[in-house]
């Protein structure tokens, strides 16, 4: 397993990631059309090549067996890390993909100055949700977010580095 940072060779996995992991994480709350108008909107080749660039992102990917499997989206402001975003595909749950994303967007956040890791979650995607506490993240408040148009709870988790 390789944590690394995701280059323009990556934008199709990350995409397909992302479309799974919401198929798999939210089958009542979004349809098949919300996920991929999101997947387009967030990780189409556009946005996500621009994502790369951006000065204060950071987009990692995580690899088994030589194949992009996970992938987490931060960004920081100062001494405040965001991570908006943590996938790991469907099929390859459970074997510790998301703990080494997570540790590694930790570290990489740190290494930038930043104190304290947010981590928004959706409010509905319980996996996501017990997966922030798990490793010691506190729920810190709810907010609205937009996905394709529709209003969703999302959760903010905290946690000091």
């Amino acid at each position: 397993m390789t944590v690394r940072p995701a280059d323009p060779d990556d934008i199709d996995a990350v995409r397909r990631i992302a479309e799974r992991s919401w198929a798999a994480d939210y089958p009542e709350i979004l349809s098949r059309e919300t996920a991929e108008a999101a997947a387009e909107e967030w990780y189409g080749a556009d946005g996500l090549a621009a994502e790369l660039d951006a000065e204060r992102t950071l987009l990692s990917v995580v690899e088994a067996d030589d194949r992009v499997v996970g992938f987490a989206h931060a960004t920081w402001n100062g001494e405040e890390g965001y991570i908006l975003r943590l996938y790991v595909h469907p099929d390859h749950r459970g074997a510790g993909h998301g703990r080494e994303l997570l540790a590694a967007t930790r570290t990489a956040l740190a290494d930038r100055g930043v104190d304290r890791v947010n981590a928004m979650v959706l409010a509905a995607n319980d996996d996501g949700n017990e997966f922030y506490e798990r490793f010691g993240f506190e729920r810190a408040d709810e907010s609205e977010t937009v996905i394709d148009g529709e209003s969703y709870r999302e959760n903010r988790y905290v946690l000091d580095v």
